[in-house]
């Protein structure tokens, strides 16, 4: 499981022109999952993400956690982060779920998310989503699992 964390000033996912999704300070995750992932990876991720010290303090300095901020996370599911471009010129998603598995664990870690107390909006599956992201610092973060 990869999940490339972002934090934001804002972020909103459109399908077909509409606004799915909007979220204002906090974190967009871009969340990629492996053929070979499972719960155990999504809960293992979801502790990291709630309790990850990126958000300033009154000093300036990454001390805070999502839960300390009260931020909101706008989770998107993207396969592509599973990208293998060793060879050749086009990428290969061999690595990457089968979209069943990985819609079923997607839906699994925004729950993990906003059971841990974090208010969570979500991206449309398998749709062709335009996403805007006002990165904050900028602040990127590849977690994997």
């Amino acid at each position: 499981m990869k999940a490339l964390i972002q934090r934001v000033c804002s972020g909103r996912v459109e399908v077909d022109g509409k606004t799915i999704a909007s979220i204002g300070k906090g974190m967009v995750i871009l969340v990629g999952i492996g053929h070979q992932d499972t719960i155990t990876q999504v809960q293992a991720i979801a502790d990291k993400v709630v309790n990850l010290r990126i958000f300033e303090d009154g000093a300036g300095k990454m001390n805070l956690s999502i839960l300390d901020t009260c931020g909101d996370i706008l989770l998107v599911s993207q396969f592509t982060l599973y990208a293998d471009t060793h060879k050749g010129r086009r990428p290969a998603f061999t690595e990457a779920a089968a979209p069943e598995m990985a819609k079923t664990l997607v839906d699994d870690f925004s729950q993990e998310l906003i059971t841990r107390g974090v208010t969570t909006q979500t991206g449309e599956f398998g749709a062709h989503m335009v996403v805007n992201i006002v990165n904050d610092g900028p602040v990127t973060i590849l977690l994997e699992q």
